[in-house]
């Protein structure tokens, strides 16, 4: 069910879209070579507990993953591209980091991602990180009244093709409000002036994630981590997204 939140709603989530921003600068400043994504993990969970907000992921068990998350971010390193487990491991030189994270304040819930490079970082990493940025930019700048969901994916898989990049449609964006995953779907490609037409009060999580070289996945032995099918890494850029009367707001804008 699709469900439109009233602009006193949209108020009441700005809390939630800021801690999660707030827990992304944290988390993206702490990490460096050496840092363990346990580490990253237990920074988050610290977070969540000293502002009484609550996990989306620990308990979160969909059909897809193995079993309950059993961790509050996601960490996905090189061909990690979504939904990354955290585990024992050192972040190395030049390793791609993608963070996504999603949190619910006063029973609100906001999501969001970005990728960033530890330590040196290869040219090629730089520009698929900026062209997910661009195409999460161009997907919220056409979040507006009077358009449809097509023109939103459009957006986003023309940035990704210009970029001579294909496009995965396993997963995509969605709906957010009370719970972090809802309708409606919103894929990263598509046709414009197609599907559901976009009304003031959708709130909506767009995010863009791309790979170097294939728009095939798979899943690790983790049961959770999604890697690349051709070992090229990816990355992911994500902002939960309010549709007004007066253009798209950005709720879990970062200050940094």
């Amino acid at each position: 069910m699709i469900e439109l939140r009233t602009p006193h709603e949209i108020e009441q989530m700005r809390p939630a879209g800021r801690f999660v921003a707030s827990v992304l600068e944290a988390t993206r400043d702490a990490a460096d070579v050496g840092v363990n994504l346990l580490e990253l993990d237990a920074l988050a969970h610290e977070m969540i507990r000293k502002a009484g907000a609550e996990s989306c992921y620990i308990d979160y068990h969909p059909s897809f993953g193995a079993s309950p998350f059993g961790k509050v971010i996601c960490t996905s390193v090189n061909d990690a591209v979504l939904h990354g487990l955290p585990f024992d491991y050192r972040l190395r030189d030049g390793d791609l980091l993608s963070l996504d994270f999603a949190a619910s304040v006063d029973g609100w819930v906001a999501d969001s991602a970005l990728s960033v490079v530890v330590g040196e970082a290869d040219p090629a990493d730089l520009e698929l990180i900026a062209t997910a940025e661009r195409a999460l930019d161009a997907g919220i700048a056409a979040a507006t009244v009077g358009h449809r969901m097509g023109d939103v994916s459009a957006a986003i898989g023309d940035v990704a093709h210009a970029a001579g990049l294909s496009v995965n449609l396993d997963f995509g964006g969605h709906g957010v409000g009370r719970t972090m995953h809802g309708d409606p779907h919103v894929p990263n490609d598509g046709r414009p002036k197609r599907g559901l037409p976009l009304r003031a009060g959708l709130v909506v999580a767009i995010e863009p994630w791309f790979m170097h070289g294939t728009d095939e996945i798979y899943t690790d032995t983790d049961g959770w981590t999604l890697r690349s099918a051709d070992g090229s890494r990816g990355a992911h850029a994500e902002h939960t997204v309010a549709i007004t009367a007066d253009g798209p707001v950005v709720l879990t804008a970062r200050t940094s």
